[in-house]
């Protein structure tokens, strides 16, 4: 079976970001299963928020097609702390930590707020049913 790969980033990005620390981990996700059925369909997403997955977690995100994103769910625009896990509303995700900082999850652009750092992007690859996860 063929294994696309659909989003990544480089450490270059992270690296230019002083507001994230490196993080290795390697995740696969089963669409299988109920937790995950509702990223078999287009513009919704689901998180991981599991210790070890990312730094406050991962945010996948069906952008239509059977395309994925997966991006840090930390804000790249602020340091980690209790409020710094985004907020997913639909196609974006908004800040909680008392400013208006949002990002698209379709591109991991920067849609309003300060600071100009993107959505960290993580690699994700496709084999049938089952996505990998890896920084």
């Amino acid at each position: 079976m063929l294994c696309l790969l659909l989003s990544c980033s480089s450490d270059d990005n992270r690296a230019s970001n002083p507001n994230l620390p490196t993080f290795d981990f390697a995740v696969e996700v089963n669409l299988n299963l109920p937790q995950f059925s509702d990223l078999k369909f287009d513009f919704n997403s689901e998180t991981i928020t599991n210790d070890g997955v990312g730094i406050k977690g991962v945010v996948i995100f069906n952008i239509g097609n059977e395309q994925y994103t997966a991006f840090e769910l930390s804000d790249p625009n602020i340091l980690p702390s209790d409020c710094s896990a985004l907020r997913i509303n639909g196609a974006n995700a908004a800040s909680n930590c008392g400013n208006d900082n949002e990002y698209s999850l379709i591109t991991g652009q920067q849609l309003k707020g300060e600071g100009g750092f993107p959505l960290f992007a993580y690699r994700i690859n496709r084999n049938g049913n089952t996505l990998f996860i890896s920084n």
